[in-house]
């Protein structure tokens, strides 16, 4: 029996579902996005926002020392970060939306800091997040964002990969 439908096969057309190291730390920056969105409104300390999130979720497929580094080092990297992008956006710091100011944190502590992970897959999990949990076109203004920004904290990346 053959089948040819998208009904046959519900999966056929879909994204492939990240495995191993990728999920984890996919899952590690979902949980911290929303870890530094309460630092940044309740300004809770990072270790009790941080245990609260073990506590309260299921760590088994998360890379937890991944989310470790990025809740404290945000936190601690602040005023660069925020420097770094601020020259990219198309308004004040202070206007931009709570859960974007996150995400951006995030993917500009990860441009900084971890460059074994390529500028692209940077911007992608940026935008996957701001879909998932920002406003209906935050993701749009975040792409803009780190489109902008990582020339200029990955120009060698960059350049390499436009060739």
């Amino acid at each position: 029996m053959s089948f040819n439908s998208d009904i046959d096969n519900p999966d056929e057309g879909k994204k492939p579902v990240a495995k191993g190291k990728t999920a984890a730390r996919r899952q590690a920056r979902s949980l911290a996005v929303q870890a530094l969105y309460q630092w940044h409104i309740a300004r809770q300390p990072l270790n009790e926002i941080e245990a609260q999130f073990r506590v309260d979720n299921d760590f088994a497929a998360v890379d937890g020392a991944y989310f470790h580094e990025i809740l404290h080092g945000v936190p601690r990297q602040v005023t660069e970060i925020d420097e770094a992008f601020t020259p990219c956006l198309d308004r004040p710091l202070a206007e931009v939306d709570p859960v974007e100011l996150a995400v951006l944190r995030l993917s500009t502590y990860e441009l900084r800091n971890r460059i074994d992970v390529p500028y692209r897959v940077v911007i992608n999990e940026g935008i996957e997040l701001a879909k998932v949990f920002g406003a209906t076109d935050g993701h749009k203004f975040v792409n803009g964002v780190l489109d902008k920004l990582a020339p200029l904290l990955r120009a060698a990346e960059v350049r390499g990969a436009k060739r």
